[in-house]
């Protein structure tokens, strides 16, 4: 990615803020793990998401995929980037929370990983920015079928 392309720390801000207040909304009665979500689409505006848990545990959903298939229910396609914040429950947070593999595919499904950029928090001031090609090696997208995105 090249510098130019690059979240002005501005921006960085606004999403990790949108992504704690998203987190408040955490529904994880059985893991007791908070995670809040904002996904930053093309055109500036800020679609969020937080974990939805399940007691059956696989319709469990995450932050991420919360905040994509809300914009992708919507009809939004085109994104920037996304900022992830996660902790137990009660705490301020401890801890950055990397996006899962499933995750990581289902951004890999929308976004071109070299470009699209995954913030991950602990405040507005302390963070990590890489990009979806650093955290998805070699991943497994439309182009590999032969298809086109719309």
């Amino acid at each position: 990615m090249k510098e130019s392309e690059k979240l002005a720390a501005d921006s960085i801000h606004e999403l990790v803020r949108a992504a704690i207040k998203a987190r408040r909304k955490s529904y994880s009665p059985y893991s007791h793990y908070q995670v809040g979500a904002a996904l930053l689409m093309a055109d500036g505006q800020i679609v969020t998401g937080c974990n939805i848990e399940n007691a059956a545990y696989g319709p469990s959903n995450c932050a991420e995929r919360t905040a994509f298939f809300k914009a992708v229910s919507e009809g939004m396609r085109e994104f920037a980037a996304i900022a992830i914040v996660g902790s137990p429950e009660g705490e301020e947070l401890t801890q950055y929370a990397y996006p899962c593999g499933v995750c990581r595919q289902v951004m890999r499904e929308f976004c071109e990983p070299s470009q699209f950029q995954i913030i991950v928090a602990k405040s507005e001031e302390d963070y990590r920015v890489m990009t979806l090609a650093e955290l998805l090696p070699e991943g497994f997208g439309p182009e590999n079928l032969h298809c086109e995105r719309e």
